[in-house]
């Protein structure tokens, strides 16, 4: 157990070519480069992508302690209450963050700004340790001496985070083959939580890090896809300190065994929500599953069930598909029907002005169902 700080060199180990880290790299190029086509339409993938980040940041906060389920927090997103507990703000401040990445990685480099805005988001309006997962210093390093919870390592004395940071971003921005992209990333969550440059809020700004280099390195979610690499690190989150133990101990061995934890994560979190671009699968397995379970439970009536289910079934419907369902003869009934479904946000326009509807489940009638189907077919990052 060392009591003083230890120096490593930062270095991109690579493995062996019949390793299986090999493999992983290998797979996970292959899926950084497919050409996306699902069949889901783009309305109805971000508002998937959107629950994703919900969860994601539910997920991050709670490899940190916070015991609020995922039943509780979807709580206050339908019920909307005006005083949030810290608990609750701590997990809203992740999905901010988020928020932040997708709207300026592309053009921001990773740099101590941006990473100092992320952590600003994270700890915003917390309060410090010890009575909360705030920060005194919210953005800037740190100006005194840490100690990681779950960890024996000792990070380097505060006056030599900035040059350590700084070594890091150039690492980061160096000149590699983009076959070494993913073992970067999986070295630089690592290298940033060896150095702890936050005095509080590191483990939870990292995992942000860490989602802005995949998309960065062509994981790009606003095209198509979903990343949820939290799901990686909070699906047992001893494996996840027992792992940054192992790297800590600076041997090539000890990386290695850290970057195939998370390579080998990763691919399985891609493979698993890339699932749900297939429509036919996200109808049959949750969306249909999710208007049926909010109908037992009496958040929407019969007709608008029987409505939901066949907007459902074609993904994309006009009025004229719903007459045999509403058994009725005047287009003003159905009319009637569509306005009232918009107004309690379960139908939305494909477009604005067109008369063509979808789907919305991002609402207080349909969102806990959506959950449960996904919580039952194994999508969610954490369990209740």
């Amino acid at each position: 157990m060392p009591s003083q700080f230890q120096h490593t060199d930062l270095t991109l180990v690579e493995p062996s070519f019949s390793s299986p880290l090999t493999s992983l790299i290998i797979e996970l190029d292959f899926l950084r480069r497919k050409r996306l086509g699902g069949t889901t339409i783009s309305s109805v993938f971000f508002q998937l992508k959107h629950l994703f980040h919900t969860l994601e940041s539910i997920g991050s906060a709670r490899i940190e302690g916070n015991n609020t389920t995922i039943a509780e927090y979807i709580e206050t997103k339908i019920e909307a209450p005006k005083n949030l507990a810290p608990t609750i703000l701590e997990i809203r401040n992740m999905e901010r963050a988020m928020e932040f990445i997708d709207a300026n990685v592309k053009d921001a480099p990773l740099s101590k700004a941006f990473v100092g805005e992320l952590h600003k988001i994270v700890v915003e309006n917390l309060p410090p340790p010890p009575e909360g997962e705030g920060d005194r210093t919210p953005g800037e390093y740190r100006d005194a001496e840490v100690k990681i919870a779950h960890s024996t390592h000792v990070p380097p004395d505060a006056l030599y985070v900035k040059e350590y940071m700084e070594e890091l971003f150039r690492w980061i921005a160096g000149p590699t083959e983009s076959k070494y992209d993913l073992l970067k990333t999986a070295i630089a969550h690592h290298r940033f939580v060896w150095i702890h440059p936050f005095t509080n809020g590191n483990g939870r700004t990292v995992r942000l890090f860490t989602y802005a280099m995949l998309v960065k390195q062509g994981f790009h979610v606003d095209v198509g896809r979903i990343v949820n690499p939290t799901a990686v690190f909070c699906a047992d989150r001893n494996a996840y300190y027992d792992h940054l133990s192992k790297a800590d101990e600076g041997t090539r061995e000890g990386i290695l065994e850290w970057c195939e934890y998370v390579l080998s994560g990763l691919k399985t979190e891609i493979e698993k929500v890339d699932r749900l671009l297939d429509y036919e699968y996200l109808k049959k397995e949750i969306l249909l599953p999710a208007i049926r379970i909010s109908a037992e439970r009496k958040l929407v009536t019969d007709v608008e069930a029987k409505v939901l289910m066949k907007v459902t079934e074609k993904q994309i419907a006009q009025s004229a598909d719903l007459q045999e369902v509403l058994s009725v003869k005047h287009k003003s009934d159905i009319s009637r029907v569509i306005a009232k479904l918009k107004n309690k946000n379960m139908l939305v326009p494909i477009e604005e002005g067109k008369r063509k509807y979808t789907l919305r489940f991002d609402n207080n009638y349909l969102l806990r169902g959506v959950i449960q189907a996904l919580d039952e077919k194994g999508f969610l990052p954490v369990r209740n």
